[in-house]
């Protein structure tokens, strides 16, 4: 429903999930951050892209974010869709891109996390992992996602490479036969998912908003024994900061998300796109109940 909401509207709700249009108002989000503690992640947002020129410039505007994130200071690393980089294009397009991107980061001593798309991108992206990490580049990590159901052969399949996994629940839309439908087995999934990466000696991004699944992750991590810099805690920018802020008095690491861009769709954004169909809805119930 939402591409019907006039644009101006869904900017002005969007504001509390995206730091802005400009580099510049992720730097001052990301500072922000750092200054209660936290630790974060920047997304440049994009419009789909349509050819490589396209791609090549999310390629540059990478290493403008890995430029000022060095030159700044900032407790940051960045976050990729390769369908930014041409994925949809041509898979070497996207490889040699992706290299890139890695090899700047690597040269500035950061690190690039692969976001994981809807199911149709699932193998070409683990094959783009697995051959990053074979070519020796370890600063570079994945995305799973507990609602599939492949996610746990996936996670076999990736042990010998004890790889940094961001594991998240799933924003996509997936048929039943791909996907767990049910609130609770995708629920069980994840927990299976993390004690399966954490017993494999994975470094584990635990993404959720879920206080269950928090209290499962951090039942998890005491129970191994793992030390603050083994593992850390994920969440996105404008959602439940109070969960966040609690999991840091803790002394828990926590990482938001933060996203900036000028051009961007929320066809190709569903987890900004899912918080911003919440907020509004939430809104409109408000305002027709007098809230």
């Amino acid at each position: 429903m939402l591409p019907a909401v006039p644009r101006p509207l869904v900017q002005k709700l969007s504001a509390r999930y995206i730091a802005g249009p400009e580099l510049k108002d992720a730097r001052e989000a990301v500072r922000h951050i750092n200054a209660e503690g936290k630790l974060a992640t920047i997304d440049v947002l994009g419009e789909e892209i349509t050819n490589e020129d396209e791609a090549a410039a999310i390629v540059r505007a990478y290493q403008d974010v890995f430029a000022d994130i060095e030159h700044c200071g900032l407790d940051a690393n960045v976050s990729v869709k390769l369908t930014a980089l041409g994925l949809n294009l041509d898979y070497d397009v996207c490889r040699m891109n992706l290299g890139v991107v890695v090899d700047d980061a690597a040269s500035r001593g950061n690190f690039v996390r692969i976001d994981m798309e809807d199911s149709s991108t699932t193998d070409a992206t683990l094959r783009l992992y697995r051959e990053l990490r074979q070519e020796g580049r370890d600063n570079v990590g994945v995305v799973l996602q507990a609602m599939l159901r492949r996610t746990d052969d996936d996670i076999a399949a990736l042990a010998d490479l004890k790889p940094s996994v961001r594991l998240c629940k799933g924003i996509y839309v997936e048929p039943p036969e791909l996907a767990y439908q049910d609130f609770d087995e995708v629920r069980d999934a994840y927990v299976r998912a993390l004690e399966a990466l954490l017993g494999a000696g994975s470094y584990v991004g635990i993404a959720t908003h879920d206080e269950w699944l928090l209290d499962e992750g951090r039942r998890l991590v005491a129970e191994r024994g793992l030390s603050r810099d083994e593992y850390e805690f994920q969440m996105l920018l404008g959602v439940r900061p109070q969960l966040g802020d609690q999991l840091v008095r803790e002394g828990h690491r926590l990482r938001v998300y933060v996203p900036f861009g000028r051009h961007w769709r929320l066809q190709e954004n569903p987890k900004i796109a899912g918080y911003i169909a919440a907020d509004t809805f939430g809104r409109f119930i408000g305002r027709h109940n007098g809230a």
